[in-house]
């Protein structure tokens, strides 16, 4: 049986949590790339490090996508409301 933890927005693009473990997705990825950024900018001030935050938030985003897409109840796609 698979559980869903987002559901497609009513408008636009995308998903939004319903349950509670889609909720803590939500709040983990935060909480990483609040700790992660937050770091790595205190701490150093080379011009690597920007590079490294760079692509640690382009893979932490593509890999959190696809969690979202795979827990999604539905396909993604562009809505306009009720109808859409």
């Amino acid at each position: 049986m698979t559980r869903y933890w987002f559901r497609p927005k009513r408008y636009g693009y995308g998903a939004t949590p319903v349950t509670w473990q889609g909720w803590c997705a939500v709040a983990v990825f935060v909480l990483v790339m609040i700790a992660f950024n937050g770091t790595l900018r205190l701490t150093e001030k080379h011009d690597w490090a920007l590079v490294v935050l760079f692509a640690f938030d382009a893979i932490a985003v593509a890999i959190f996508v696809m969690i979202c897409k795979r827990k999604t109840d539905g396909e993604w796609h562009w809505r306009w409301g009720a109808n859409g």
